[in-house]
């Protein structure tokens, strides 16, 4: 499975397509994981929660992203699993997805690193 570390993420922050794959709420901060120190989500990032995106059909799921096929993009959740099954699913379609295994849970400890809130 293809990972992207923090470091290599924030380095690409606006060059990457970023999907967001938690509930809206998770997305927008306001009922985020209570151990996470800091609620939002990455800057740029997209939401569409993996249990919609379980859901859509190919076509519907190509629409949504607007990316061409073969394209890189980033999948992240809390802690890295739906996140996980959004890469694999992704990558069945034939994007070039990336699991941002970290996820939110460790983006939101670096106070360094930017956030988002909607």
């Amino acid at each position: 499975m293809s990972e992207i570390e923090v470091e290599e993420l924030a380095a690409r922050l606006g060059e990457v397509p970023i999907l967001d794959v938690r509930t809206a709420a998770e997305f927008d901060g306001s009922a985020g994981k209570p151990c996470d120190p800091r609620q939002g989500h990455i800057p740029g990032a997209r939401n569409l929660d993996v249990y919609r995106l379980m859901e859509m059909t190919t076509d519907e799921l190509h629409a949504e992203l607007g990316l061409a096929q073969g394209a890189e993009v980033v999948a992240y959740c809390h802690g890295g699993s739906r996140s996980a099954l959004a890469a694999q699913a992704l990558r069945a379609l034939g994007y070039d997805a990336r699991n941002y295994v970290g996820s939110w849970h460790e983006w939101s400890r670096h106070d360094d690193l930017p956030l988002e809130r909607k």
